[in-house]
């Protein structure tokens, strides 16, 4: 049996709202860095589609130079760079400190099960577990420890932080780990037992004096630049914290998965695909006849979990949802899904990166987006932003501002 989710983040569009309305925008950019910061936590509401970037935007009224407007603007620059680069994202875009043949390939049993005996890293990684989210800073600290302490390969760590995510997007998961990692940026970050102090002073449990990481930044870096021996490994120690189990497929105690619809009784119909990434109620459908007669289909595409196991908390959390906004839900692949919805009228969904890359572009409809995705990739993101802004003078400016004033309202009642 799956244990119960964690609540931190109910899977509703009325929690969505109400965390929205809840951002300190004015206090975001002076504490964002700390752990008891003005942060959002919207992301998990962001990459399911409950909100969008836009809305986010409009609610707060965010000028060009605000940080939080900016901090938008790294995940459509990171939802940019994957459109460009595609599945290169998985792999070092650039040479980094060391060549990626130095690095361990399989993240340790002791990070995994908190045993490292480094309060930050112990603290995040049952943070992980437990909720699902993990403050920006922190995944920070625990990507430079894995991959410049430890000596991992950073897609090692990426893949099993992504797969405990309740937010987890792969190009804005990935590309960071990589930022950390500097095979996607200039130099490498690092940290120490000082930074955790300073950002971590008003939380328990988090500071780490006397551990391997209190030491200077200089010494961190020779281990990063490989010029000195990594530290010691901890000693092999029993407790710590069981990882959850992750699934391919939906675990069976989610609401019920119905088979796929015989061609037959979609002939002639409207359908609207509902997916893990577009939980919002259809913009598409307004409350009138040809919504109550449009069929809102709810899809697990099965080739995306079979690449990407998730823990059992995010199937929960998406189901839930999807459960609410769909007429049924299916778990089936795309060469399935095509044959079933051959004699529709038409298919629709809300397009994502996430999704299976045979889903006909015909069913694909766009995303809103606060930002123009540019044609010709942007090799960072102070270049994105420039291209993306250059001429705005506020939101109202900007490509978004039409579909966020327009977002409809929803069709069902959380």
């Amino acid at each position: 049996m799956i244990a119960p989710m964690n609540d931190t983040f109910a899977p509703t569009r009325a929690a969505a709202q109400n965390r929205l309305a809840a951002v300190r925008a004015a206090a975001y950019a002076s504490t964002r860095n700390h752990l008891d910061g003005a942060v959002t936590r919207l992301s998990p509401y962001l990459t399911h589609g409950m909100l969008s970037v836009p809305e986010v935007a409009l609610r707060h009224g965010l000028g060009l130079t605000h940080k939080l407007l900016q901090e938008l603007g790294w995940r459509e620059f990171f939802q940019h760079v994957w459109r460009h680069r595609g599945e290169a994202i998985f792999e070092s875009l650039h040479a980094g400190p060391r060549p990626d043949a130095d690095y361990a390939a399989t993240l340790p049993e002791d990070i995994r099960c908190a045993l490292t005996g480094v309060p930050v890293i112990d603290t995040a990684v049952r943070t992980l577990y437990a909720s699902g989210w993990l403050h920006n800073h922190v995944r920070m600290w625990l990507a430079s420890y894995v991959v410049h302490v430890r000596g991992v390969h950073w897609r090692a760590g990426a893949d099993w932080m992504f797969a405990h995510l309740l937010d987890g997007d792969l190009a804005s998961n990935h590309l960071s780990w990589q930022w950390v990692a500097g095979t996607g940026s200039l130099k490498p970050y690092l940290f120490n037992a000082e930074n955790v102090a300073r950002y971590a002073r008003a939380t328990p449990g988090w500071a780490s004096p006397g551990s391997v990481i209190d030491t200077s930044y200089a010494t961190i870096e020779r281990w990063a630049l490989g010029t000195s021996p990594l530290p010691p490994a901890p000693v092999k120690a029993s407790g710590g914290v069981a990882e959850p189990a992750l699934w391919r497929t939906p675990p069976p105690d989610l609401p019920p998965i119905s088979a796929l619809p015989k061609p037959r009784t979609l002939a002639g119909r409207e359908v609207w695909l509902i997916h893990p990434w577009s939980l919002a109620d259809p913009a598409a459908l307004a409350d009138n006849r040809a919504a109550r007669e449009t069929l809102r289909l709810g899809v697990w595409p099965a080739e995306c979990h079979a690449r990407w196991p998730w823990s059992a908390a995010r199937w929960r959390f998406v189901a839930e949802r999807m459960a609410l906004i769909s007429h049924q839900v299916v778990h089936a692949d795309a060469a399935s899904l095509q044959l079933a919805l051959g004699s529709a009228a038409r298919v629709q969904c809300t397009d994502n990166q996430h999704l299976p890359a045979a889903w006909p572009a015909a069913w694909r409809q766009s995303a809103p987006r606060l930002l123009a995705d540019p044609e010709q990739l942007c090799g960072s993101f102070s270049q994105f932003w420039r291209r993306v802004t250059e001429g705005a003078q506020t939101l109202a400016d900007l490509p978004g501002w039409r579909g966020a004033r327009g977002l409809p309202p929803d069709l069902l009642e959380d």
